[in-house]
């Protein structure tokens, strides 16, 4: 006999958007059943692994650094970045609500959860022709995304005393009940035990997470006339399959924009990895020299990242090999070098103040060795001749001839020869660009030589295409409300978080200005919560 559950609400997924939905709804007096396909351990989904950074809009952070932003000003960058146009009625309601609800419905709601961010504002996305984010936004939460995801664990859990919150593990939804044209529920298995369960409830939110989790879907929906590397790395996780989105499709639902994805340009296998082809997307250093398979300089506009991370996709995707290499030393290796996400950026997440800002001044020397002893695909050596000889050993082929790996350290190089003044390189002109910035200063070498005397041994780092979030998602209006083809509300069904594509199904268009996910969880989350709130 099939068990019942009944509640007032249904939250599917437990990542931030679930927990947020599910907290707004118990602090009201509802009765929630959170159910999620991970184990309590990994409730939080990706949330839990998370960097943190926020763009965030007309904050006092931004005031006190003097940095002029305005809701505007915000939507004219998220705009013109995203590429949205006049017919994305949707996504341009979501863009404007996000610029305009970022301060009050995400910075000070954090803020009054006891939650910090660092006292400087980054400037990342700023487009490779100035087009991205006009002024710094990017705000970086204190204890990273990890600390934000276990308080509202523990807000979403003791607002759920008194038997007010049943927080089902290991749970898959396989159907949506609908009853006198509303949705009265779902029916889902418990996977561990193959139990079937159903839960009675008068609103069902979705918070399943993304489309491309799996790289069967990926592949599915990648765009048409967009370069597909042969191999590419999951950032995301395995569950984010896509599955539920076309059952809500099939009961009468709108997916939008399921080609649209934020991926990362370079990933390196996870040498600990949670689930087949796990991998870890690093934060590419301004300073290197990003290399072809040959160990030549892509161009002839060089790579450099913080400027347009979708073009940097297209472009490594566009290579003839599904890997590229960065070519690098110690010292910007140190100063510069970055995993996202709380797992790798311990002093972050652990709020070990003294030691973070030990690393940010002298170098990230830990991180450095780190890599170099757990990754095969860090590569290291004294000579550049010794480091091609690797990166053929780590490829299985003579690709980078050692003569071609010193043409290209000493093209660079050749830069300097002649003072500053006389310095004629992209890399470098958007370095010192980045450079102008204080915060961005601090983790951004000084130009110099590659073969720069004391700045050695040589790094090599070979990267690939990793896949992250899905833009694109099921069509929801302001309050959240999932829409049918005609454009009306399925009644009692609601969307959040990535399932909606942050909104709208797909509110950034085909370029985030990085940041807008977590608050894009948070916005949707809360939006839900009030239309439902108001109603039962």
């Amino acid at each position: 006999m099939t068990r019942i559950l009944r509640s007032d609400v249904l939250v599917v997924g437990g990542g931030l958007a679930g927990l947020v939905t599910a907290l707004e709804c118990l602090q009201a007096g509802k009765t929630v059943t959170l159910v999620d396909r991970g184990s309590r351990e990994r409730l939080g989904g990706l949330a839990l692994w998370a960097f943190g950074g926020m763009a965030l809009v007309g904050t006092p952070l931004q005031a006190r650094m003097k940095i002029p932003d305005t809701p505007e000003r915000a939507l004219a960058d998220w705009i013109r970045f995203g590429e949205l146009g006049d017919t994305d009625t949707l996504r341009l309601a979501w863009a404007r609500h996000y610029v305009e609800h970022s301060r009050a419905d995400v910075y000070d709601w954090l803020i009054g959860h006891g939650l910090k961010f660092l006292p400087a504002v980054n400037w990342v996305e700023r487009g490779r022709f100035g087009d991205g984010n006009s002024v710094p936004r990017y705000h970086v939460l204190w204890g990273t995304s990890r600390l934000l995801t276990l308080r509202m664990i523990e807000a979403v859990e003791r607002a759920g005393g008194a038997g007010r919150l049943e927080l089902l593990s290991h749970m898959r939804i396989t159907g949506l009940d609908r009853s006198g044209g509303a949705v009265s529920g779902a029916s889902g298995v418990d996977e561990r035990t193959g139990e079937e369960l159903r839960f009675a409830a008068p609103v069902v939110v979705l918070a399943m997470g993304g489309i491309n989790g799996g790289h069967e879907e990926t592949r599915a929906n990648w765009p048409a006339g967009r370069p597909l590397p042969a191999t590419m790395l999951n950032g995301a996780h395995p569950s984010s399959d896509g599955k539920l989105h076309r059952l809500v499709e099939g009961f009468g639902g709108r997916i939008t924009a399921a080609g649209e994805m934020w991926n990362y340009a370079a990933g390196i296998p996870h040498p600990q990895p949670h689930f087949e082809g796990h991998g870890l997307s690093m934060i590419p250093c301004k300073s290197a020299l990003w290399l072809d398979h040959q160990g030549r300089r892509i161009g002839p506009d060089p790579l450099v990242t913080g400027f347009d991370t979708h073009d940097l996709c297209q472009r490594v995707a566009g290579e003839s090999k599904p890997w590229t290499w960065h070519l690098l030393n110690w010292r910007i290796a140190a100063k510069e070098l970055a995993i996202s996400g709380a797992e790798h950026n311990v002093r972050l997440r652990d709020r070990q103040f003294l030691l973070f800002m030990k690393e940010t001044l002298l170098g990230n020397h830990r991180l450095v060795h780190q890599l170099a002893r757990e990754s095969g695909h860090f590569l290291v050596d004294d000579t550049l001749a010794g480091l091609a000889a690797r990166m053929n050993a780590l490829t299985g082929a003579e690709h980078v001839r050692p003569e071609v790996l010193q043409a290209t350290a000493d093209a660079f190089d050749a830069n300097f020869a002649n003072g500053s003044k006389l310095q004629n390189d992209a890399q470098i002109r958007r370095i010192l660009h980045a450079r102008q910035w204080r915060p961005d200063s601090l983790r951004t070498c000084k130009p110099a030589p590659l073969q720069k005397r004391g700045a050695g041994p040589y790094i090599a780092i070979q990267t690939q295409l990793i896949t992250r979030k899905s833009l694109g998602g099921l069509v929801t209006d302001l309050r959240s409300r999932v829409l049918d083809g005609a454009g009306d509300a399925i009644s009692g069904l609601y969307c959040v978080g990535e399932a909606a594509g942050f909104g709208g199904g797909g509110a950034c268009g085909k370029r985030s200005l990085e940041g807008t996910f977590l608050p894009g969880c948070v916005l949707t989350a809360r939006a839900a919560a009030r239309d439902i709130t108001g109603k039962i």
